[in-house]
């Protein structure tokens, strides 16, 4: 079991969300509605789990692999449904750029099995009807 506090410690709609390790995020509303910049929007974060769940699985298999990651990095670009509550994530498009002596058709293998197979926080989002795409590129 997974256990999270979130606890109300800046203005209206400051919060800060701690796990049982003791590791933090800060959450807030946008200024439109009240809130002060002091941490990331809720939606957002759902695009950051996106990214480190997938980041996770893709490391995991290209070391495996034994292909040299010398870098990584995600682009993670969402477009949510319009004039609903709730507001879901409709269109999900991801961008993966690794670095490094890696065989371009393992980066993609890996990106696909993490996308269409191992990243829960992906299923979770195609369950709810989003649309995730995408692109792998090596340099």
């Amino acid at each position: 079991m997974i256990k999270i506090d979130v606890e109300r410690v800046q203005g209206d709609y400051g919060f800060e969300a701690r796990d049982a390790f003791g590791h933090k995020v800060q959450i807030d509303n946008s200024p439109d509605g009240g809130g002060t910049n002091f941490g990331v929007r809720p939606m957002q974060l759902v695009l950051m789990g996106l990214g480190g769940c997938s980041g996770i699985d893709i490391i995991s298999i290209l070391k495996k692999q034994r292909q040299p990651v010398e870098g990584f990095s995600m682009h993670i670009e969402g477009e949510r449904e319009a004039g609903v509550e709730p507001s879901l994530w409709k269109d999900i498009t991801i961008v993966f750029t690794l670095r490094g002596k890696i065989d371009p058709d393992k980066a993609q293998w890996a990106c696909d099995l993490s996308m269409d197979k191992y990243c829960s926080v992906a299923e979770t989002l195609r369950r709810a009807g989003c649309n995730l795409q995408w692109k792998v590129e090596v340099i």
